[in-house]
Order: structure tokens, then sequence, then C-alpha cells
């Protein structure tokens, strides 16, 4: 790989309650863990930035298909779910990702095309490939 950016970030505290920052000061949050898991829930959490990660950086793979392809994204959207949880086959936890996508503007046939490609093209997908189930869903399209 030929890399074209580097993100920094450091994460400090207590882990899942401690803090987290970019190097640039950009992102700042206090990490809480979530009140399904015990914890106060006064903060974000690592399964949130990864959710918010994967629906901007998919959403962008989209956008980009949709212009090659030259066709109408108009309110479309990505929404991303991260799933924590025990592993059932060994000690520690993992992760699933559903994704839901609309293209209010395209058939359907034309958006699972689309979003085939960004799937193939976004970073995000390519690093989860084979490593955790990613569910993709298209929750709108035009009638």
């Amino acid at each position: 790989m030929k890399t074209l950016y580097v993100a920094e970030a450091l994460a400090s505290g207590e882990g899942r309650e401690g803090n987290a920052r970019t190097n640039d000061g950009k992102l700042d949050v206090a990490l809480a863990s979530p009140v399904e898991l015990g914890g106060s829930g006064q903060g974000t959490n690592p399964e949130q930035l990864f959710a918010a990660g994967y629906a901007a950086c998919f959403h962008s793979a989209l956008r980009m298909v949709g212009r090659k392809a030259r066709v109408d994204l108009s309110d479309s959207a990505v929404a991303a779910k991260i799933h924590f949880g025990a592993l059932e086959d060994r000690e520690g936890y993992g992760l699933a990702a559903e994704l839901e996508i609309a293209l209010p503007a395209l058939d359907r046939e034309t958006a699972e095309q689309l979003v085939a490609k960004a799937h193939q093209i976004c970073p995000y997908s390519n690093a989860t490939r084979g490593n955790i189930a990613v569910d993709i869903k298209l929750v709108e399209v035009a009638a």
C-alpha cells in the first residue's frame, strides 16, 4: 500500500473510561462505557466512533462511484450500527457491522450495483472483510 495520509489519535486514562484525541486537536472526546455494558454512558465509546467512521467512509465511497456512474445521489445516506459482544468460540469480544443505505433517487438495480462497487473500494470495508460480519441493507430506493 502506498500511504496517502496518516491519521493519529491517542487514547489515555482507563481505556473505555478515559479520553481520546487526535494529534491535531480536532477530535477530543471523553470515553465512557455505555449503560448497556454497566458504564455511565457519560461519554462516547469506541463502537460509536467506529460506526461514525464506517458510515462516513462508506458514504464517501458511494458518492465517488456514483459520480463516476453519473447517477443522481440526492439525499443519499449511510447509517452504521456496530454490534459489540462476547465471542462464542473463545475468550474475548468481537464486533459485527450493519450498514443501512438510502439511495432514494435510484432504482433498486442501480443502487445495488453502486453499493457493491462502494463495498469494494471503501477502506473500512476492505479492513473488515474476512474479519467481522458486515451486513449491508438498502433501506430506501426509488419506487
